[in-house]
Parts: structure tokens; C-alpha cells; sequence
């Protein structure tokens, strides 16, 4: 991430990272993340300044955690948790759309493990909350925006959901409800406007957690909507006090690219943002790509795990999959070094193919793999969802360029490979310079890699077909390797950014 003296980089958790909620004890933040059909779900990461962030984990890495079915919808699953931590525990609520509703787990350690599910069918919606009350009630709030007390140790809702508040009048999709007691008063955040480019931040607050909530006179308190701004779909923000007092709001956006009406491609990612109080109310800093740096020394900057040489028994936390992972068909213990694959779905296009990817992080990257598919057949992918996907495949000395654009499939390019062996790779360029309105977000080269490093590109592609805006729901894309036939055996897994 560059940085300077005064400024650093925004967004902070970069990729499809969205729905950020934020919580610190003592020294230490951590935020949790939206997953939607991947596994495991909800990635967790850690900080100590706000600025630098690591992965410790997945809260949800069991199957007793997560249940998806095999058929669940891409951008069904994990949506929108809430982080808390409360009385020497965290606290970690979320819905599962696709199967359990409503579920919340607990913690000592944010990094794992977390419980199995307690549920909680009577909880309504989706985006669930949490906060206590000085005597200890627990209220549960929901999108909506609605609000119940819950027992949370045994999952019980105590009385009726009650009516809070539904943001500003006219705006749709009162969402992302967090409650916060606030020096005099109970603050009620929440997102509006849909998650699309009329997304925004508006507040409600009261004397008491239930209301009646007074909205504030300057609402929305963040939003993009109506600019030009290379920052958009600004919302479902949380809040967080640092240890000197100061206060700071983590949210999604998106960085689209190319001509009109821009394309997002690598999904809604986590932003940070200063916040200051004036007359009881938060008035939110400007939300840049430069964010000016917190007025604390910053942590040193984590190493980002490019290269993964499968040396290890278990996958790192950063890997996911599509629904589920059993250990009988994603494995790097059956050859040293090496991750096998075996086949399930025949191709990326079906909801059980065995895949393992990671996100695509920045907007120019590079993502390069050794692949070994013996009898099988197999490869490398740039995935957003079934239909939105391209992939190279190596298969009985030939390796095979297929792109999947809804409805429309096709091999684009096709190469005779010598037996063994063969690296793939993909380039993600973002396009620096529009030559008309219509030019697209970036080109996804993809292609074969000689021993000497030479790149042979078989096929470029325009990217704007693997977004949001051409393919609709709420993930980002992620790069990964599949198998659609047999076993296929990966060496190493190779991903660098290219921004400058």
C-alpha cells in the first residue's frame, strides 16, 4: 500500500471485501467481512492503526458453521455480520439467506474458533446487529429497519419486533442498521439507497435504544451519489473510537472504471474515513483514495502472500471456494508440495465445480500457475459467478481459452501444449486512457508461459463483462483453479499487482 509522512492509500482492505464491521479492544481492531457463496465464510482481519490490515481467519471455516447448498444462487449465502465485543467475548451475528437465516457465533479469540451457530429464528430480515444496554439487555436490530431484545446466549427473542426507523422518506433500502451508545444518546447508522450508485450513509438518534429516533438534520451524512467521483456506491459504514478518542468509519465502495457508465469488477471493497462530532452529531471527513494518515505511527506494512508453494497442510485463510470444500476433493497432503483438485462439476459454469481461488485485489495483476492435469482436465479462471467467467484449460497436450458471458459460451483460442506440466497465466490490465465512452474497465489477457518467462497470449478479453453492472449481484471477481475432470495437480500459485 503506498504511503507517505501524511497520506496513505484507500481502500484498506482492497478486492471484494464488502460490508465491513468494525470493532476495537484495547490496542487492537478487527474487522469481518460479507463471504456470500464462498467458503469459508466471513474473512476476519486485524490492525493495530486502522490503516494496515491482515487476515487471522475465516469465522466460519466448519460446515457445522456454514451450510450452503450446492445449488445456492451466486451473491445468495453470507451476507452483512456485525463484529462486537462484549463482556471478555466477541460476538459475531449474520444472516445465511441460503439455508439458516439468522445465526450468531461467539469467541475468545477473533482468529478462532468460533462456536457452532446459535440460531435464531426469531430474529426477521437480514443485516442484524447488536448492542447492550447498561443493564444488560441485548437488542438485536435489522434491516428495515426493525429491532428485537434477544437472549443471546440461547438465541431467544424476548416480545415482538418493533418498527425503529426507515431513514430518510423517499430513500429505498433501509439497511446495515449499527446501534451505538454515544456519550447522552443512542445513535442509529444506517445504509440507504440501494447498494448501487445512489448508496449512501444517514443517522438517527434518541434517548433510549428503542427510539423514538430524531433523524439528523444534514442526512445522508456520506454519499457519492450525483458525482464524478472515482469512489462510489458509498454505504453500509460502521463505526469505531480510537484509543486517543478520536472516531473513524469503515464502509464499502467501489472504483469503477472505463467509459459510461463505468464498471466495477473487483467488487465492493473497505474503506476508512475520519469522523468529527459537531453539535451531537458525526460529520464525516472527505473519503479519498489518499486518505490523510491517522496522527498515530503507523504498524509496518504486513506482508501480502504472493506466492503459494502448497507446502503446508491446510490452506491459507485468503483461499476460498465455491459453497463448500471437502477434504477428499481439495488436498495438499496426496503429493508433497503440490494442491490437488479432484473433479466434481465439469466446468465453471456448474455450482459444485472443485475451485479455489483468491480475490483479485488490485485493478492490473497478474495470476500465474503450474499445473499438472495428468489424465484430467483443468486450469486456471477469472470468476465472478456461473455465468460470468473466463478460463483456461489444459487437457491431453492442449490448453483451451473459453469465455462464459451469460447465455454465450465459447473456446476463443486453443494451443498444443507438450505433455506435462504447463504454466498458465493471466494478465488484468486496467485501461489507463478511454477512447471513446464505451471503452471498458480493463482486458483480461490470457495465455501460456514458456520456460524462459516468455507469455504467450492467446486471447485478450474485455473485462466489462465479468462486473457487477453486466452481471448484477454483490461479489467481486476471484482468481483460482478449477478442476473439471480427474485430478488435477497445481505446483504453485503465483499473484502480483501491477498498479503503479
Amino acid at each position: 500500500m503506498p504511503e507517505t509522512g501524511t497520506t496513505v492509500s484507500n481502500p484498506v482492505i482492497p478486492g471484494f471485501h464488502p460490508d465491513p464491521s468494525v470493532c476495537r479492544v484495547g490496542e487492537d481492531y478487527y474487522v469481518a467481512c460479507s463471504s456470500f457463496e464462498y467458503f469459508p465464510g466471513v474473512p476476519l482481519f486485524h490492525s493495530r492503526d486502522l490503516v494496515h490490515w491482515t487476515q487471522i481467519g475465516n469465522a466460519l471455516d466448519r460446515p457445522s458453521q456454514l451450510r450452503l447448498p450446492l445449488d445456492a444462487p451466486s451473491s445468495g449465502g453470507i451476507y452483512a455480520p456485525t463484529l462486537r465485543h462484549h463482556d471478555g467475548r466477541f460476538w459475531l451475528i449474520v444472516t445465511n439467506v441460503s439455508g439458516d437465516g439468522n445465526m450468531l457465533f461467539t469467541a475468545t479469540d477473533p482468529a478462532g474458533p468460533w462456536s457452532d451457530p446459535i440460531r435464531l429464528p426469531g430474529v426477521p430480515g437480514i443485516d442484524p446487529d447488536l448492542a447492550w444496554d447498561d443493564d444488560g439487555t441485548c437488542w438485536c436490530t435489522v434491516a428495515g429497519v426493525g429491532q428485537v431484545r434477544l437472549d443471546p446466549h440461547t438465541g431467544e427473542t424476548l416480545g415482538a419486533p418493533t418498527r425503529l426507523w426507515s431513514g430518510t422518506p423517499g430513500a429505498k433500502a433501509p439497511e446495515a442498521p449499527h446501534l451505538y451508545r454515544i456519550g447522552d444518546y443512542w445513535y442509529l447508522l444506517i445504509a440507504e439507497g440501494g447498494t448501487e450508485r445512489c448508496h449512501g450513509v444517514s443517522i438517527a438518534r434518541s434517548r433510549t435504544p428503542n427510539g423514538p429516533f430524531e433523524p439528523c438534520p444534514d442526512n445522508p451524512i456520506l454519499t457519492h451519489r450525483g458525482t464524478e467521483h472515482p469512489i462510489q456506491n458509498t454505504g453500509h459504514a460502521d463505526l469505531v473510537q480510537a484509543p486517543d478518542g478520536s472516531w473513524w468509519m469503515v464502509l464499502l465502495g467501489v472504483r469503477p472504471g472505463g467509459g459510461s457508465p463505468g464498471w466495477h469488477v473487483i467488487g465492493r471493497e473497505t474503506f476508512l474515513v475520519a469522523v468529527d462530532w459537531v453539535d451531537g452529531w458525526p460529520v464525516v471527513g472527505e473519503l479519498s483514495s489518499l486518505l490523510p494518515a491517522p496522527p498515530w505511527p503507523l504498524q509496518p506494512q504486513p506482508a501480502v502472500p504472493n506466492r503459494d508453494d502448497f507446502d503446508l497442510s491446510e490452506l491459507a485463510p485468503h483461499w476460498v471456494s465455491l459453497r463448500h470444500r471437502p477434504a477428499e476433493d481439495c488436498t495438499t497432503k496426496e503429493r508433497a508440495g503440490w494442491l490437488t483438485l479432484r473433479a466434481r462439476g465439469a466446468s465453471l459454469d456448474d455450482t459444485d465445480v472443485t475451485f479455489v481461488g483468491r480475490r483479485q485485489q488490485h485493478l492490473s495483476c497478474r495470476a500465474r500457475t503450474l499445473v499438472d492435469v495428468g489424465e484430467g482436465r483443468g486450469g486456471l479462471a477469472v470468476r465472478l459467478d456461473e455465468q460470468h467467467h473466463y478460463d483456461i484449460e489444459a487437457v491431453s497436450g492442449e490448453v483451451h481459452v473459453r469465455a462464459r458471458i451469460g447465455p454465450l459460451s465459447t473456446v476463443v483460442a486453443s494451443r498444443p501444449v507438450p505433455p506435462g506440466p504447463v504454466v498458465l497465466r493471466v494478465e488484468v490490465t486496467a485501461v489507463a486512457t478511454m477512447h471513446d465512452p464505451r471503452t471498458g474497465p480493463d482486458t483480461v489477457s490470457i495465455g501460456i508461459e514458456e520456460p524462459d518467462g516468455t507469455f504467450v497470449e492467446l486471447t485478450s478479453l474485455d473485462g466489462r463483462y465479468l462486473s457487477t453492472e453486466v452481471a448484477g449481484g454483490f461479489t467481486g471477481r476471484v482468481l483460482g483453479m478449477f478442476a473439471a475432470s480427474g485430478s488435477v495437480h497445481f505446483d504453485w500459485f503465483d499473484y502480483r499487482s501491477l498498479d503503479h
